[in-house]
């Protein structure tokens, strides 16, 4: 495997009791964007729990930063690894900065003190998804759109060399959608992790990515950059529509 690649799954399986999906490949470099689309229930958030550690694979290897994941230790992969899922936290009594503090605990050692260069990494993650002026709100008090974008805070609290994000603008409206994606795209620019990311908005994948997996049925449907991928005739058969109720919705895809 090229070190050149921040992460790359090769011949990945991956499920729960029995594999949902075989023979998963990929290489990505820094500052490169994957997105994971297909149907619900297709596997994708799966596939991303698994690359992440959150749920045992069932064959393959995922590299990080060129070295088997499995080998590396829980504050290793934390230091490399920031992930943000489906799973809407609510802690009581925090505060939006409370939250994102808890990012730096991989560097802060058994005692969770932060040290002024933790509080610095605290600040500057606040203000790079423009959450400054709620820094000192309940994080309960706050709108969904809101709290997303603390999580990423927290995730960029991290410094860590991969991203990963499971359906982060499922439940936004179009405004926090592109206001999240916006964010996304300039971190990427700027901090060049390598981010995994999977999406129902296939207009705004499209946009941001450099390579689209298609999951369905059990298996990698196929896989590909923007331009091969987001077609007529292979999102149809992605997600089994005909080409007129297609073309009435999505013609401008």
């Amino acid at each position: 495997m090229s070190g050149e690649y921040i992460i790359s799954a090769d011949d990945l399986s991956v499920g729960y009791e029995d594999p949902l999906i075989e023979h998963i490949c990929f290489n990505l470099r820094e500052g490169e964007i994957m997105t994971l689309i297909g149907p619900n229930g297709s596997g994708k958030s799966t596939i991303l729990k698994t690359v992440c550690g959150h749920l045992r694979k069932h064959a393959g290897i995922v590299y990080v930063d060129g070295k088997n994941a499995s080998d590396m230790t829980p504050d290793e992969s934390a230091r490399k690894m920031a992930v943000l899922l489906t799973d809407r936290p609510r802690p009581d009594l925090m505060t939006c900065r409370e939250v994102v503090e808890t990012g730096r605990y991989p560097y802060t050692g058994r005692f969770g003190l932060l040290s002024e260069a933790d509080k610095a990494a605290v600040n500057e993650a606040i203000e790079s998804v423009n959450m400054q002026d709620f820094a000192d709100r309940d994080f309960t008090e706050i709108s969904d759109g809101q709290r997303q974008r603390v999580m990423l805070a927290r995730a960029i609290c991290q410094e860590p060399k991969i991203l990963i994000l499971d359906e982060p603008t499922s439940f936004l409206d179009i405004y926090h959608k592109i206001a999240f994606l916006e964010i996304l795209k300039k971190l990427t620019a700027v901090k060049k992790p390598a981010v995994l990311v999977s999406m129902h908005e296939l207009e705004l994948a499209k946009k941001i990515s450099d390579y689209t997996i298609c999951v369905k049925n059990g298996k990698v449907f196929k896989s590909g950059n923007p331009e091969e991928i987001f077609r007529e005739d292979v999102i149809c058969k992605l997600f089994g529509i005909n080409r007129e109720l297609y073309n009435e919705y999505y013609s401008g895809l």
